[in-house]
């Protein structure tokens, strides 16, 4: 019986801990540079919240260049994962980073597992913000 994909996903601050190391032993994994999106920390009102609030998703959807950014790391990605399971790979590795692992990259992370979840169900999908231990990933909007 052929194992099953594991996807872990990272967000993670560049400037805090760096590019996650991949601890399956492949050595390395796709990492998506957040940080030529707009960054809602910069505005008052989001500066306490994460990519894990609405607010600051709605910003990231309506007032910059995320939706392009997405649509284009699906592309990327789904290339990847529909390869890696032909092929029997067990292990895929993908990070997004931004400058505090906060608000960019946070949510990143969480419309890739969306996406991921919902067009390979046959991977496990496993999501890691780095910077953000106190997240709870149960109640991790999927929008």
């Amino acid at each position: 019986m052929q194992n099953k994909l594991v996807i872990d996903i990272h967000s993670f601050s560049y400037k805090k801990k760096g590019i996650p190391q991949d601890h399956s032993g492949n050595g390395g994994g796709f990492v998506f540079d957040c940080r030529g999106i707009l960054n809602p920390g910069r505005i008052e009102e989001f500066k306490a919240q994460t990519g894990n609030d609405i607010g600051v998703q709605d910003y990231l959807e309506t007032k910059t260049e995320f939706p392009k950014f997405f649509e284009a790391v699906k592309s990327m990605l789904s290339i990847s994962i529909e390869n890696y399971l032909e092929r029997g790979f067990e292990n895929l590795q993908i990070s997004f980073g931004c400058t505090g692992g906060q608000h960019r990259s946070v949510y990143s992370a969480i419309k890739t597992a969306a996406f991921i979840r919902e067009q390979f169900p046959q991977a496990s999908v496993q999501i890691h913000h780095d910077e953000q231990l106190h997240l709870n990933l149960s109640s991790v909007s999927d929008r």
